[in-house]
């Protein structure tokens, strides 16, 4: 070996010697979840599993973020809050992940999590509805959501009532965090926009809606808003079929009922039904102006590929979140948590399947009532019934 060879491969060991800690310190970013797959949310949460592991699949396939590829920590909560804690703790302290995506398909649970997250100065990107996760942001500085703020929801509905001259509605709300947050949410707009709403509730797991609806039957309301991510919904459907209100009111379900599976359980009984929604399900409807359109149907394709079956709005709101966060460590320059949880309040007009992000120091929640729709079901499939 000559001089000039030896010299070079001293170089190169010298150099190697010399990186071999920077290359360990940057190794694979570790991205935690926690989703309820069984116990009573586990309608929401396979789907909404399958949209994570799509999003991190194709991004590790791409060569992960800034060369990283992301190594998933999940664990099912099965729908129990306490469970969702012990698996925060377990992430925080033994798996030591750079963020956290995904609450445990439930807003309760969420809520109940962020305060481990907080504590630990930790990026938590909710895939969770109710706005309380990210409100007051004083106290919830780490704390981000993919979804829509029921604020944004009850003033897109609110334009819908104005332009068909409801004034009275009803408001069926489950007594879960969703589902009160929501009732909080439409008392402020209600307010504002000039409604005159009945509140009544019902517990998730009941399966008899008689006494709240023969209330509203008698009231003389225009229209029911009904409010959870529960089975109940399907029995608010039937029963109030059976009063003949779908045929004498306007009866809507949250973004949280919009799933085929629902639809199908209510069979006729949701035929008149409209349903509040961001527009991934109805991609196929969308104008071919509207800019999100073919990213919708880019991720349906690719995930009917992978999973043999339509994806849900649940599938676009885990999928965004991945992506946004991947999105937040790749401008941030790696996984330091405060220039992570910057870099997420820095998110401007970023556009995913589930709308356009806008977040901001003090908003953390990214979507605005633009990116909602009104749907309903029909033929089998969701369709567009009011787009503007």
């Amino acid at each position: 070996m000559n001089a000039g060879r030896i010299a070079r491969a001293s170089l190169l060991a010298v150099s190697a010697l010399l990186f071999a800690p920077f290359a360990l310190a940057q190794g694979a970013i570790r991205i935690g979840s926690i989703l309820s797959v069984t116990g009573p949310a586990a309608f929401l949460g396979e789907d909404m599993k399958a949209g994570m592991e799509l999003a991190i699949e194709e991004i590790n396939a791409k060569g992960g973020v800034r060369g990283r590829k992301i190594d998933w920590f999940f664990y099912d909560a099965e729908s129990q809050t306490q469970k969702g804690l012990t698996a925060t703790r377990r992430l925080i302290d033994q798996d030591k992940v750079d963020a956290i995506v995904g609450g445990g398909n439930m807003s309760g649970m969420a809520i109940a999590m962020l305060g481990l997250t907080e504590r630990a100065g930790l990026p938590f990107m909710s895939t969770e509805g109710a706005m309380d996760i990210v409100t007051p942001v004083t106290e919830r500085q780490w704390t981000f959501k993919s979804t829509a703020d029921d604020e944004q929801v009850m003033e897109r509905l609110a334009d819908y009532f104005a332009k068909k001259g409801i004034k009275r509605v009803a408001f069926l709300g489950d007594s879960s965090g969703f589902g009160q947050s929501a009732a909080g949410q439409l008392k402020k707009v209600a307010a504002a926009r000039g409604l005159d709403v009945l509140y009544e509730s019902f517990n998730p797991s009941d399966t008899d809606m008689m006494p709240q609806l023969g209330k509203i039957k008698d009231s003389g309301v225009q229209a029911i808003i009904c409010w959870t991510v529960t089975p109940a919904g399907v029995v608010f459907l039937k029963q109030a079929q059976q009063l003949g209100l779908d045929s004498r009111l306007t009866l809507i379900h949250s973004y949280g009922f919009v799933d085929q599976r629902y639809m199908q359980l209510a069979g006729d009984a949701a035929k008149n039904l409209l349903l509040i929604s961001v527009k991934f399900p109805v991609g196929a409807d969308l104008p071919d102006t509207d800019p999100q359109k073919a990213r919708i149907m880019t991720l349906t394709r690719a995930f009917e590929a992978k999973f043999k079956r339509k994806p849900n709005q649940f599938v676009a709101q885990t999928y965004d979140a991945i992506y946004l966060t991947r999105n937040a460590i790749e401008r941030a320059g790696g996984t330091d948590r405060a220039k992570v949880r910057d870099a997420l309040a820095e998110t401007r007009n970023w556009a995913g399947v589930g709308g356009v992000f806008n977040f901001a120091a003090d908003r953390h929640s990214g979507l605005s009532k633009d990116d909602l729709v009104l749907v309903n079901f029909r033929d089998g499939s969701f369709h567009l019934a009011d787009y503007k």
